[in-house]
């Protein structure tokens, strides 16, 4: 990919990563790729805005050089530590040593351990200002989105927010603008992103959200350090993740299971018919056949969660455990669940769920259901009554 003018004088510099299937340590599936999104701002003295994870640091070199020779920056603002976006820092330094980095008090910590060197540091806090000729920076601190050490840089005459995680997405287009691309897919990754990465800081989305209104900051574009350039409608996004930092979610319900010979899922398949009987959609997610990502993303939609298993060596399924895992770090609020499961001796994995459920904050809505074996006619009856319980609770909570 070559430079992209965003407006007069500023530029993605970065890097497509069309090849990326998983992020984070293999922890997140990015199913579509990523960018490492990095800005180049000309002025008197010459501004890069974040860098690119180090294996395409050529990339980035390459596409400054395009603009201008790299030596001749002046200005690097670090966002944030992480090392998609800063891995190309010591290679930016060795050609431009004398360079100021401007970053965080905790991102300076991070940059220091990750890179030692000599560097010219500038640490800045929330309401400070830079200028770097005709243009300023003003810089907010966004601690916990979704490090200690992230902020955001905004440009002040250019009405152009630039802040790192905050408003990405992990998608590869040929195109960097939202208005270029298929909204549809855009919109699905960045809530997956949230779910997976943002959804355990809501209430701290939520809170610089309020800061950043009352700031009164005019907003004609938002630049984020992953995916597309959100120009045509900033105001989406924003909307978005206001609507995602809300606990609970929308009236509706997942139901995540397992199975092994069928028992467990015929009981998700009765339970589901008694939260339809009452009107609440349903969307049932079996663990071993789906990725854990994309049912967090879906899981953080909805008001409800059910989780169910069989029994296997008096626990639940691995598949199934792994996703319960998950969502007890990520803690997402406001949610109303139950736990059921087939068994054919022992039966400790409902339980086991029901656990997982009380360590997420999950409100009870009944004690587990479990059936041994394939549930008969009248056992069916009772999965449903089961579902329309935990409807009741999702409409009422």
């Amino acid at each position: 990919m070559h430079p992209v003018k965003l407006a007069d004088g500023i530029y993605w510099v970065g890097a497509v990563d069309w090849d990326l299937r998983t992020f984070h340590g293999q922890a997140l599936s990015t199913h579509r790729g990523s960018t490492y999104n990095a800005y180049l701002i000309l002025d008197e003295r010459p501004t890069l805005v974040d860098t690119v994870w180090q294996p395409f640091t050529d990339v980035l070199l390459r596409n400054i050089s395009e603009i201008i020779d790299p030596s001749e920056i002046k200005v690097i603002v670090a966002n944030h530590v992480e090392t998609d976006h800063s891995g190309a820092l010591p290679a930016m330094m060795q050609l431009t040593p004398d360079a100021e980095i401007i970053c965080s008090a905790r991102g300076r910590e991070g940059l220091s351990k990750h890179y030692p060197g000599d560097y010219n540091y500038k640490v800045v806090k929330t309401g400070d200002s830079v200028s770097i000729g005709q243009r300023t920076l003003s810089f907010i601190e966004a601690p916990m989105l979704h490090w200690p050490d992230s902020m955001f840089t905004y440009l002040v005459e250019d009405e152009i927010l630039m802040p790192n995680d905050a408003f990405g997405q992990h998608i590869a287009t040929g195109f960097r603008f939202d208005d270029e691309v298929d909204l549809d897919a855009v919109m699905e990754e960045a809530q997956k992103y949230y779910a997976n990465i943002l959804l355990p800081f809501s209430g701290l989305v939520a809170r610089k959200l309020d800061e950043v209104t009352k700031l009164k900051l005019p907003i004609r574009m938002i630049a984020p350090s992953h995916g597309v350039i959100w120009r045509r409608d900033p105001g989406k996004i924003i909307q978005a993740y206001a609507e995602w930092a809300k606990p609970g979610g929308d009236i509706g319900c997942v139901i995540a299971y397992d199975t092994m010979w069928g028992a467990t899922h015929r009981m998700a398949i009765e339970i589901g018919q008694g939260l339809l009987d009452e009107g609440v959609p349903v969307k049932l997610l079996r663990a071993s056949t789906t990725d854990t990502n994309d049912m967090i993303a879906e899981a953080a939609k909805y008001k409800g969660l059910v989780l169910g298993s069989p029994t296997v060596n008096r626990a639940a399924l691995a598949d199934l455990v792994k996703f319960t895992h998950e969502m007890v770090g990520l803690r997402p609020a406001g949610k109303v669940g139950a736990a059921f499961g087939a068994y054919g001796w022992s039966g400790e994995a409902p339980g086991e769920l029901d656990g997982m459920l009380r360590a997420m904050n999950v409100n009870i809505a009944s004690e587990p259901l479990k059936l041994k074996w394939m549930p008969d006619a009248g056992e069916a009856e009772a999965c449903r009554a089961f579902g329309r319980t935990i409807a009741a609770a999702i409409k009422a909570d």
